[in-house]
């Protein structure tokens, strides 16, 4: 510590000196830490924004090693609030609006019961039954290549499992990416349906996180200092898909599927 901060505590109280100087050891410590967890926001941000899913998984992994999976799984509802309102915002007039309705009808109160239940279910099973779902839906897209555009109400169940499921184990994008593969979406319209879509469900979640109280003066610190990083990974996928055409769109989901259902299954 330098030696004039150690001058200055040391002529405070007793007990306000170990506080400050706990303090200050704590946020000089934090700093090579949030620096770290910056540069892979930014990184997921730009990849959440590419191919509209997989970011969140990826980001809650590296949030768990960083911080703890206590800290994590609120920290990242808080940081996909921004890369998901980013995302949504930076492509509004492609949304898909029709979609994102029946959507929130079923992901709305699915995602608040995940997020009460969250300290009460164990979240391992589920996230392998997700990871093989993963798997075979990528599949039969390779056997289908052409399947049938599901309609609209359809939307309302895939909202309720992707709502129960990012409630549960922090991220579902992937639950939902099929589906909206599937609708036909791609580029623009596939990443601003999808991120509104999970826009919704962040913010079900942020209300039975808070209710529950998950979020922690700590938890909110880190989701601050967090968004400018995840701000400037979403323009910058933004920037990027508006150079990709639709088949290379599609791999890159597909591949984004793929790489969140292995480590679902590996327990991740």
């Amino acid at each position: 510590m330098c030696p004039t901060v150690v001058l200055l505590v040391q002529h405070l109280p007793s007990g306000i000196a170990r506080q400050s100087a706990s303090a200050l050891e704590l946020s000089t410590g934090l700093i090579p830490t949030l620096l770290t967890a910056s540069a892979l926001a930014f990184a997921l941000a730009w990849l959440s924004s590419v191919g509209g899913m997989g970011g969140g998984v990826l980001m809650l992994l590296a949030f768990t090693a960083l911080f703890g999976l206590q800290v994590a799984v609120p920290t990242l509802t808080l940081t996909q609030l921004v890369s998901n309102g980013g995302r949504a915002w930076y492509n509004r007039r492609d949304v898909r609006w029709r979609v994102i309705k029946w959507h929130a009808l079923g992901a709305i109160p699915f995602a608040l019961a995940g997020g009460l239940l969250l300290p009460y279910v164990p979240g391992e099973p589920l996230k392998r039954a997700l990871g093989a779902f993963l798997i075979a839906v990528a599949l039969w897209r390779r056997l289908r290549p052409t399947p049938g555009a599901p309609a609209d109400k359809t939307f309302a169940a895939v909202g309720a499992g992707a709502g129960l499921g990012s409630a549960l184990f922090g991220a579902a994008g992937p639950l939902a990416a099929p589906f909206f593969l599937a609708k036909g979406l791609t580029g623009a319209a596939y990443v601003g349906t999808e991120a509104a879509a999970s826009l919704i469900i962040h913010l079900t979640k942020t209300i039975a996180y808070g209710a529950g109280s998950l979020f922690s003066l700590h938890v909110l610190q880190l989701g601050v200092a967090l968004t400018p990083a995840i701000v400037a990974g979403a323009w910058l996928g933004k920037r990027t898909v508006m150079r990709m055409n639709s088949q290379i769109f599609v791999l890159v989901v597909e591949a984004g599927m793929l790489v969140a259902a292995t480590l679902l299954l590996a327990g991740v």
